[in-house]
């Protein structure tokens, strides 16, 4: 029964390591955006996380970053993957970071 526990850690452990570093060229998706309803999380070193509210449902993702496949960001560990389509990429608009997600626009905080 113990095992467990130390089994879940390792596997964490695993899972954590999968992500990759966000690539130089996509520099400008490092931090964490928000709207009103969603929020995400895009570390360096290739961790996600988002949370979005629609409807009175709540979803949330966290995982380690598999790739960009053009602009949009694809999470997840092996065939298990999430995209979170990008359809206007990380921008400055009067002074202001912008990207729109899954047709929501977020704003970087900094």
């Amino acid at each position: 029964m113990r095992k467990l526990p130390w089994a879940l850690l390792v596997l964490a452990a695993l899972l954590a390591g999968c992500g990759k570093p966000v690539p130089p060229g996509k520099a400008a998706y490092v931090g964490e955006w928000h709207s009103a309803a969603m929020a995400m999380l895009i570390t360096q070193d290739g961790s996600v996380a988002y949370r979005r509210v629609e409807g009175g449902v709540s979803k949330s993702i966290s995982g380690p970053l598999q790739r960009f496949d053009g602009d949009d960001v694809v999470v997840g560990v092996g065939p298990i993957k999430t995209t979170f389509v990008v359809s206007l990429p990380p921008h400055r608009d009067r002074g202001v970071w912008k990207m729109t997600v899954d047709g929501v626009e977020l704003t970087r905080e900094k």
